[in-house]
């Protein structure tokens, strides 16, 4: 079972991940952390989050790759992926969505928005 208060993020810029778990973890989120698509996945399928932040360009693998990969898994299906991505074009937002992304965030983002994103799909803390 998924714990409601657990978020993963898969992003390799460091700072916009120091500054997501920071937000994140004031608003009571706990928060994982992945740099790489590959080790994205491994803490998906062993933490089992509530959501996934999800960038799409990333080092080992892709966050499309990372996106298809997180639908097809028995253990990770129904986790909510929140792509976060400069990679906005129509064809790459529809590819993402194709891929089972059940949202799109275009980079730079305000972080208060990605908090109501978060909210619409968790409850608070």
């Amino acid at each position: 079972m998924a714990d409601k208060k657990k978020i993963l993020i898969i992003e390799d810029s460091k700072e916009l991940g120091n500054a997501l778990k920071g937000v994140l973890e004031l608003e009571g989120f706990d928060v994982l952390w992945a740099t790489d698509g590959v080790a994205g996945l491994e803490q998906a399928t062993h933490n089992k989050p509530a959501l996934i932040l999800l960038d799409l360009m990333l080092p080992k693998l892709s966050g499309f790759d990372v996106c298809k990969m997180l639908k097809t898994n028995a253990v990770t299906w129904r986790i909510p992926v929140v792509v976060m991505s400069t990679l906005s074009k129509p064809e790459q937002v529809d590819r993402a969505k194709e891929m089972g992304a059940n949202h799109f965030i275009k980079k730079p983002y305000d972080l208060d928005a990605v908090i109501e994103e978060v909210k619409k799909f968790l409850p608070p803390a």
